[in-house]
């Protein structure tokens, strides 16, 4: 039985199939598999491990299609390959330069010459990493004995999956159950020439072994603004082009001191603009050609690289799911979903950017996962609960949030039935090195009437992550404004800062802080 691996148009060896061990087919009655994942990312891996663990006989099938550029890369999925990781060790890199250049000197460092940035060994540091992980992760799936089938899986009906490796070869596998956990790949415009021919996206940059050098990056997601950030701050030209608003989604008046500062800081930005054509010059550089929407008046730049970073396009187009019976949604491609991540097809789930109406984000897919898995093995009936997410905008004034922004709390419960504590406040670690704070700023919305629960926080400024990690778990416990209140600060900290808000906009008084 053992030699029987897979059944399909071909037989192929068991080493071509998987990664680094030889697996014995199980059958769990009439299927091979209690469990099969198709995606090899974060949500998919931590569905597949848990399941496992769990005693369930589980195959991940995932493969990388190469990016427009021809970028590739190993298991893990965007956040470990061209997405979390890579982008928060480049900002690393990015805050290094800025405490270097302005910082250091005011607290007694002697740098003798000017300092500058290599690119080429900061891409391949990070480089090395991600392959670390991919390497963790194919050695975590043989430990947990998950079969990893480096293929291209599409559903032939709702037990059976096709898959197809690097080299065109076919096999078939079943399953009880099957999770779809494919996500998203960025986008290109499709009205504008040369967009795909010369540009890249966020699956390249990554990835580039030389500097992108002047760089036109398109869009206004945090994408956009954590790559202009970190080009910025490694020394690099960098020019973001709005169409409309940035940061869509995420709370305006804290867009705005995001932006404000990055414009503050060298990034430049071309706002009610939009992208016309991209054309290759004889010199190697792209020549972008723009509208102003406002003026109506076209504009010409040249740039070494464009960065498109116009929105994810969900990886559903292959899997052949509405031969199955499984629904999309006709705007978004992404696959319906229940509340307990079943699609319309009973034994079939999704998680993580493919299911619509989830955030993108990839700790929401990975606790999915994981509940997932323990339900599908009779281990628990919890839901995954996606409400007051928390989230952090990586870009060089770092913006962390959970629950409500200030617009939506007014949508829900009306501007008189709210109230916004806020204030400016200056980090300690920015005044020996005279930093302008005036971004720095925090507010925290809340009902009105009493209790005053506490119905989002938004914070800008140093390890913005951190900070609002701590605080997420006030709002699954729905903790209050007096609550906030009466919670002692470390000192000195910004996240004090928080537990000392007195001051409400509806007040008009001065939300300045001026001292300890």
């Amino acid at each position: 039985m053992a030699a029987a691996l897979c059944r399909g148009k071909h037989r192929l060896k068991p080493f071509s199939l998987f990664a680094f061990h030889l697996p014995r087919r199980h059958f769990t009655g009439s299927f091979d598999y209690d469990l099969v994942v198709i995606g090899g990312g974060s949500g998919g891996l931590a569905c597949s491990k848990e399941a496992a663990q769990l005693g369930q006989n589980v195959a991940v099938l995932d493969y990388v299609e190469p990016s427009v550029r021809g970028t590739k890369w190993g298991i893990g999925g965007t956040c470990v390959n061209v997405g979390c990781i890579p982008k928060k060790l480049m900002h690393q890199a990015a805050q290094l330069g800025t405490a270097l250049k302005t910082d250091s000197k005011k607290y007694g460092w002697r740098i003798a010459g000017p300092v500058s940035h290599d690119w080429a060994t900061m891409a391949g540091s990070v480089q090395n990493y991600v392959k670390s992980l991919n390497w963790g992760h194919r050695v975590q799936l043989q430990d947990k004995k998950v079969n990893y089938l480096n293929m291209k899986g599409s559903l032939v009906d709702r037990h059976t999956i096709r898959g197809l490796n690097a080299r065109g070869k076919e096999a078939t596998v079943t399953a009880r159950n099957i999770v779809i956990a494919t996500g998203g790949r960025p986008k290109y415009p499709t009205h504008v020439p040369g967009a795909r021919e010369y540009g890249i996206t966020s699956d390249d940059l990554f990835w580039l072994k030389e500097s992108p050098g002047k760089t036109l990056v398109v869009g206004a997601s945090y994408v956009a603004l954590e790559c202009a950030g970190f080009l910025t701050g490694v020394g690099l030209d960098a020019t973001v082009m709005v169409r409309s608003i940035a940061l869509r989604g995420f709370d305006q008046q804290m867009a705005r001191l995001v932006t404000d500062h990055m414009e503050a800081h060298g990034t430049r930005f071309s706002w009610s603009c939009v992208p016309k054509k991209v054309e290759k010059l004889p010199s190697g550089l792209l020549q972008v050609t723009w509208t102003d929407t406002q003026s109506q008046q076209e504009h010409q730049d040249t740039f070494s690289s464009v960065l498109w970073a116009v929105g994810r396009a969900p990886e559903s187009g292959t899997l052949n799911l509405q031969h199955v019976g499984v629904q999309l949604n006709t705007n978004t491609g992404k696959i319906i979903v229940a509340d307990d991540e079943r699609t319309t097809v009973p034994n079939i789930y999704a998680i993580g950017d493919i299911a619509q109406g989830r955030p993108e984000l990839t700790p929401t897919a990975i606790k999915a996962g994981r509940l997932l898995a323990q339900r599908l093995a009779g281990h628990s009936n919890q839901l995954m609960n996606y409400d007051n997410v928390p989230t952090t905008v990586f870009t060089p004034l770092e913006y962390g949030c959970v629950g409500l922004s200030e617009e939506e709390a007014e949508r829900r419960y009306g501007s008189d039935d709210i109230e916004v504590y806020h204030a400016f406040y200056k980090p300690l670690e920015f005044t020996v090195a005279e930093r302008d704070a005036s971004q720095c700023y925090i507010k925290v919305v809340c009902e009105r009437e009493e209790p005053q629960r506490v119905l989002g926080l938004h914070f800008t400024g140093p390890n913005a992550g951190e900070v609002t990690q701590g605080f997420a778990l006030g709002f699954q416990l729905g903790f209050t404004y007096p609550q906030l209140r009466d919670t002692v600060g470390i000192h000195p900290t910004c996240a004090e800062e928080l537990t000392k808000l007195h001051i409400s906009k509806r007040s008009g008084l001065d939300a300045t802080v001026t001292g300890c």
